[in-house]
């Protein structure tokens, strides 16, 4: 089992976390599909839900307000170690900060933002939470990307503002960026086939059997947004829950 028991570097995907206009029908529908358990962080903290796999933190959960105008999304968050200074940089890189640094408990600090090229994200400065404490493991997060029309600008922003390296992949427009030895991300350029859809993160989540969870995210009213494929990685497909949140899942290749 993948357990992280201490904060990330800066720029690591750290946390994902689902607002949902239904956070009773959204439990329901993960429980189905990954067999998450709950904890319910109680009315200080706005009944925020931490999602559970093998008793280990997953993911968050958190009900939308009746009026707010924003779709149902997960965002991924990235490790910060100094998010006002992150923040800052990320205006004087071209983004725009949506939701300014704020403290949450003594959780940690986050903020939201947006790059350059239109991608909303996260920034998590862990304080007693780390972020997900089980990664790579099925009903956990595995792996994350920016889909978007200008890759070279959004390998450059997030390249700059935490320090990374990155690597473009042979034969297709795809760039990974790396902290010394490790992989944290990757940029994926649009291209004509993307027409409609707008720039954004991508996660996903990590499952034992992608056949057999598609069929229960149908049981479960969620739908396939891309039929399942196979590549050198794993067998996986592009899903959304019954509200409309995207998200990747993928059988892992023994590698």
């Amino acid at each position: 089992m993948a357990i992280q028991t201490h904060k990330r570097a800066p720029g690591t995907p750290t946390w994902m976390h689902l607002m949902t206009p239904d956070l009773e029908a959204a439990k329901q529908f993960y429980r189905q599909l990954f067999g998450w358990t709950y904890l319910d962080t109680g009315p200080d903290f706005g009944h925020y839900h931490f999602a559970r796999a093998r008793d280990h933190d997953a993911a968050g959960l958190a009900g939308m307000q009746p009026d707010d105008q924003m779709p149902s999304a997960w965002t991924i968050y990235l490790a910060s170690d100094d998010v006002a200074a992150d923040a800052a940089r990320v205006a004087d890189l071209g983004g725009q900060v949506m939701v300014p640094p704020m403290e949450v408990g003594d959780t940690g600090s986050m903020a939201i933002c947006v790059d350059p090229t239109g991608a909303v994200f996260g920034l998590w400065q862990a304080g007693r939470h780390i972020g997900a404490s089980i990664v790579n493991e099925p009903g956990a997060m595995t792996w994350f990307e920016v889909n978007t029309p200008n890759a070279e600008a959004a390998r450059d922003f997030y390249s700059q503002l935490f320090g990374l390296t990155a690597h473009k992949m042979e034969g297709m427009d795809y760039y990974t960026l790396h902290r010394g030895d490790e992989t944290l991300f990757g940029v994926l350029q649009m291209d004509e086939n993307w027409q409609g859809i707008p720039p954004h993160w991508m996660g996903y989540f990590a499952v034992d059997d992608t056949d057999a969870s598609l069929k229960r995210l149908q049981e479960a009213d969620g739908s396939i947004r891309v039929p399942p494929f196979d590549t050198p990685y794993g067998r996986m497909a592009v899903v959304a829950d019954p509200f409309g949140a995207t998200f990747s899942i993928i059988q892992l290749t023994e590698m």
